[in-house]
C-alpha cells in the first residue's frame, strides 16, 4: 500500500522559514521522480518542485524559485522540502506524491492516486 506522511507544517512569520519531510513506503522510492504539490483552498493542487530519482536534479515553479530547495535521501525514502523568505502567497497545504514522467508535460506526473494528509503551512504576521 502506497502511502505518504507529511509532516513539519505550522505557523510562520512572513520571512521565517519551514522544512518538510515526506515519508514515504509502498513503493520503489529511488525509482521514481519526487513532487511536491500545494493546495490553497478553492484552487487546485499545483506542483512546487520536482527531483529526479538518481541524478536529483531539480525543477522549481517561478513563485518559489530561490527560495524553495528540493531534496531526498533514497535510504530514508523521504523527500523533503525546505522553504525559506516565506510569504503569504505560501500558504497552503504541502503534498508529496512520486511522480512519472510525460513527454508532453514540463512536470512528472502524479504516480499514484493516493495521497497523504498533507503538511499545513501557514504564513501570518
Amino acid at each position: 500500500q502506497v502511502q505518504f506522511v507529511e509532516s513539519g507544517g505550522g505557523l510562520v512569520r512572513p520571512g521565517g522559514s519551514l522544512m518538510l519531510p515526506c515519508e514515504t513506503s509502498g513503493f520503489s522510492f529511488k525509482g521514481y521522480a519526487m513532487n511536491w504539490y500545494r493546495l490553497v483552498l478553492g484552487k487546485e493542487r499545483d506542483i512546487v518542485a520536482s527531483i529526479t530519482s538518481t541524478d536529483h536534479c531539480t525543477k522549481y515553479v517561478d513563485s518559489v524559485k530561490g527560495r524553495f530547495t528540493i531534496s531526498r535521501d533514497n535510504a530514508k525514502n523521504t523527500v523533503y522540502l525546505q522553504m525559506n523568505s516565506l510569504n503569504s502567497e505560501d500558504t497552503a497545504v504541502y503534498y508529496c506524491n512520486a511522480g512519472v514522467p510525460h513527454p508532453d508535460m514540463e512536470y512528472p506526473l502524479a504516480a499514484f492516486p493516493s495521497w497523504g494528509q498533507g503538511a499545513q503551512v501557514t504564513v501570518t504576521s
